[in-house]
């Protein structure tokens, strides 16, 4: 099925019922609201009934509006401004119980994460960080936070481990300079997208490095760019991207690649230990 729904509307409209064409034609126009309704509310927005919703649905070719509606949400999710985001959040947050929704929400999260994650491609991901010549991590904007997470306990456990930088654009292509064949770089992006980490996961691709993708499903623009796919959900709150289940996923990498590298850890940790004690990097009872 095509992945753009918007444009599958657009190009049977002509085949639809009345009813049909108007719910065509609100979905067109409205993508940010309609993307988050039920079939009842959709049906009453637009002045139909619900079952002529769930009927366009099945026209379109999906097994339910459940199905069609959560295409739609991850279609259309990336074009999403800001001021939508906080427009569609009013709606669908519930005020009064803020703190129950988002904590609730962001484990529900999670949860999916886990029962999808490719198992497979979560290994092959592993074993090719942990056999690297050096390890680049990118993400920038919102994901910047989770690539400079990484990076710093990727850094503990490996030797050969760079974050890339993005406060200007050369810049980023000559931390990436020398990349090439043996080398790892990981694309770190959640909707909205950033052109920059998409960029500069192309140009290392065509480097000849492997490239490992950490993103939120095949809709994303790394899926083809990268040589490996790993997914974890990602949704917006008001105008803040949920990172809960991406944070989850790379804890889970962080651990597994630690547990590659154990014995080297074991060494590194002690001598740190060591270090830290000496210059009062934490806090104890003597200091």
């Amino acid at each position: 099925m095509e992945n753009d729904i918007l444009a599958v509307i657009e190009r049977e409209s002509a085949s639809f019922s009345k009813g049909q064409r108007n719910i065509a034609k609100y979905i067109l126009e409205n993508y940010d609201k309609a993307a988050f309704m039920t079939a009842g509310k959709l049906g009453k927005t637009v002045g139909v009934s619900e079952s002529t919703v769930v009927r366009f649905a099945a026209e379109l070719g999906y097994d339910g509006y459940p199905e069609m509606r959560k295409v739609l949400q991850e279609v259309v999710r990336n074009k999403l401004t800001s001021v939508q985001r906080i427009e569609v959040a009013t709606e669908q947050i519930d005020e009064e119980n803020l703190i129950d929704s988002i904590m609730t929400a962001d484990a529900e999260r999670v949860r999916i994460t886990l029962e999808s994650v490719d198992r497979e491609a979560f290994d092959r991901a592993v074993s090719a960080i942990v056999n690297a010549k050096k390890v680049y991590i990118i993400g920038t904007r919102a994901s910047s936070s989770l690539a400079t997470f990484f990076g710093y306990y990727m850094s503990l456990i490996m030797d050969n481990v760079a974050v890339v930088h993005d406060t200007a654009v050369s810049e980023v292509y000559e931390q990436l300079f020398r990349v090439g064949p043996g080398d790892v770089v990981i694309g770190i992006s959640f909707p909205r997208y950033s052109s920059r980490t998409v960029a500069a996961m192309k140009y290392a691709k065509s480097r000849g490095a492997e490239t490992i993708g950490i993103t939120d499903c095949e809709a994303s623009p790394l899926y083809g760019i990268s040589n490996i796919n790993l997914y974890a959900r990602s949704d917006m709150v008001s105008f803040i991207d949920s990172l809960v289940a991406p944070m989850s996923l790379l804890n889970a990498l962080l651990a597994e690649i630690g547990f590659c590298s154990r014995e080297n850890i074991s060494d590194t940790f002690r001598r740190l230990e060591d270090v830290w004690s000496e210059y009062a990097v934490f806090l104890t009872d003597d200091n």
